[in-house]
């Protein structure tokens, strides 16, 4: 398959809303309110486009299908805008088929281009063993984990791991 990743547009957002409602409302990987409304979504997700260093992406298929998206943007503002942050949601029919590490790889190009000096990632799920592979294959490691940070529905508090990755 063919995937072809590029900056979105607010004419993606009603592709992205599903896989993203699913995704948040299935309360297993992300830290988001699962009440939150399409608008209050919306302006979140789509919200990097915004900053003079944030970004919005899609992956989509030769048929223009949006099988996933990121969103990144500095971890935090004044002395801590040298290390990057993103958020990544693929669509659950796309899973297994590379759309996550083709979006990663992006956004490591993207953040070493517009240079930054790291990427942390705040708060990925323990027990979300796909993403804590993928992300430890792209070159992040673990820097700590905070113990009972997430509430997850079927397995209870599980840790939150802070993953890090220099960027050359």
């Amino acid at each position: 398959m063919t995937v072809q990743i590029r900056n979105a547009t607010a004419a993606d957002w009603p592709a992205i809303w599903p896989f993203f409602h699913e995704i948040v409302t299935a309360r297993e990987t992300y830290t988001y309110d699962p009440h939150l409304t399409e608008e209050e979504a919306r302006a979140m997700w789509m919200s990097p486009l915004e900053l003079p260093l944030g970004r919005t992406t899609v992956a989509v298929d030769a048929d223009g299908t949006v099988l996933g998206s990121a969103n990144m943007y500095p971890n935090r503002l004044g002395p801590g805008a040298h290390v990057a942050s993103a958020s990544f949601m693929v669509d659950g029919k796309a899973r297994g088929l590379g759309v996550g590490r083709l979006l990663c790889e992006d956004m490591i190009a993207w953040a070493g281009e517009s240079g930054f000096r790291s990427i942390q990632f705040n708060a990925v799920v323990e027990t979300n063993e796909p993403a804590v592979h993928l992300w430890q294959s792209l070159g992040f490691r673990i820097a700590g984990t905070v113990p009972e940070a997430f509430d997850h529905p079927t397995l209870g508090y599980v840790g939150l791991h802070v993953m890090y990755r220099p960027l050359p």
